[in-house]
């Protein structure tokens, strides 16, 4: 566990973080926590696969993947009733707590011969149902416990637990898919869902502000509201959702590409993953010289270097120059969402945040899913290469059309907000 010795060695703004009892306690069982999701990025389609009717697999994985994330979106809508009168520890722990039974159910539905195509779709998205809430929660969490200064630090450990599993959870799983079902992979997530709940439940918190009571259209919309009223942010929820949607794909499309064009098992996919986290752990430790840059050079810059990092996919004959270009786009990508996270954080109302982070996930939870959907749906028409290929192509002309939109527009969000300071000066 973390103790206050070692963060001695840690720089100034990590040492007094990690100098806070909550966060020192929290933080393994968060890392653990993302070690069992990162395991499930490889176990979930894989198990869509060998589930799958013949000639089906694609369309499959691309709905087991999607239904595992989009119906957080619909649940941060209806029940945002209820929800948002939670504090954010008690939805963190609601949604951990829900994870962990309905995971838990997919290896007993395995083991009892149970576990047809259906009930798999069905668990998985009746699990995601309260993620965005609880992803909410996580990251609102530590927002009465830390200073100003210190919530940029805190996002990047979390960004930086989140891509270390990337690299562990793919490669463990890879390991253990030959030899058990990935079934049971899942399995071992729903257990990491177990401990943080019961962790997080255990801890005693500072108590936050209660946040306004409305109903669950209403909060929604209040948070969307919120973004609305800052161009700079909702600029740029809008440029990450068409990211999201373009990487869906990806998902569906990468556990086919290994098993059918490099004819390999589990343990390759763990490897495309494991790389894909390497790279991003990297990035996001280099968060403060990314920090210091210009917002939106930064992010479109983000986006058209992952689009470039999916273009070796094209080479088939061997595993390496795709290898090695999944590497970079972690890379690229791994100061993204704490940078994103941040700028919330910082700009968004204090007693509204956790209603403003849960309309922002339900947003971008709509993205990824539906494009891996929409991969599902190529893969039965096209090869896993044309997909890949083709998301790194999307992402480009992404960048690329948001550049030309701030060019016509004739001014950055920045150069928007020294005028207004300057007019109201005047």
């Amino acid at each position: 566990m973390f103790s206050a010795a070692p963060g001695r060695l840690l720089p100034g703004p990590y040492r007094a973080l990690f100098a806070d009892r909550t966060f020192r306690r929290l933080m393994p069982v968060f890392a653990l926590s993302d070690l069992g999701d990162g395991m499930t990025v490889v176990a979930v389609a894989w198990l869509a696969i060998t589930l799958g009717p013949e000639g089906g697999q694609g369309a499959l994985a691309g709905i087991a993947v999607a239904s595992y994330v989009l119906p957080g979106a619909l649940g941060a809508l209806v029940l945002g009733r209820w929800m948002r009168r939670l504090p954010a520890r008690r939805l963190l722990v609601t949604d951990s707590a829900l994870r962990a039974v309905l995971l838990g159910t997919i290896p007993l539905a395995h083991l009892t011969g149970l576990l047809t195509p259906t009930v798999y779709v069905g668990l998985l998205a009746a699990s995601s149902l309260l993620h965005a809430w609880g992803k909410a929660g996580k990251h609102a969490l530590f927002a009465p416990l830390l200073p100003d200064d210190q919530r940029l630090a805190a996002n990047s450990v979390l960004s930086t637990s989140l891509w270390s599993a990337t690299i562990a959870g793919p490669a463990l799983a890879g390991v253990l898919a030959g030899a058990v079902s990935p079934a049971w992979i899942i399995g071992m997530d729903a257990a990491t869902f177990a401990v943080l709940a019961v962790r997080t439940g255990r801890t005693t918190l500072p108590r936050s502000p209660a946040p306004p009571v409305n109903g669950g259209t209403q909060g929604t919309q209040r948070g969307l509201s919120i973004l609305r009223r800052h161009p700079e942010l909702f600029g740029l929820l809008l440029v990450t959702w068409v990211f999201n949607l373009t990487f869906g794909p990806v998902e569906v499309a990468l556990p086919l590409f290994v098993s059918g064009d490099l004819d390999a098992g589990a343990g390759l996919l763990g490897a495309y993953w494991a790389t894909f986290g390497a790279g991003a752990v990297i990035g996001a430790l280099a968060l403060g010289a990314a920090r210091r840059l210009p917002l939106w050079p930064v992010m479109l810059g983000i986006i058209a270097s992952h689009g470039v990092g999916m273009l070796p996919f094209a080479l088939t004959h061997t595993a390496l120059p795709s290898l090695i270009g999944f590497a970079c786009a972690g890379l690229v990508y791994g100061p993204y969402s704490a940078l994103s996270f941040t700028l919330i954080q910082d700009r968004a109302p204090a007693d509204s945040l956790t209603t403003v982070l849960a309309a922002r996930s339900a947003v971008l939870l709509t993205a990824s899913p539906l494009g891996a959907a929409l991969g599902g749906f190529l893969l039965d028409r096209t090869s896993a290469p044309a997909v890949l290929v083709g998301c790194g192509v999307l992402m480009i002309l992404t960048a690329a059309a948001s550049v030309i939109m701030l060019k016509l527009h004739g001014r950055s969000p920045r150069a928007r907000r020294r005028r207004l300071r300057a007019a109201r000066r005047g």
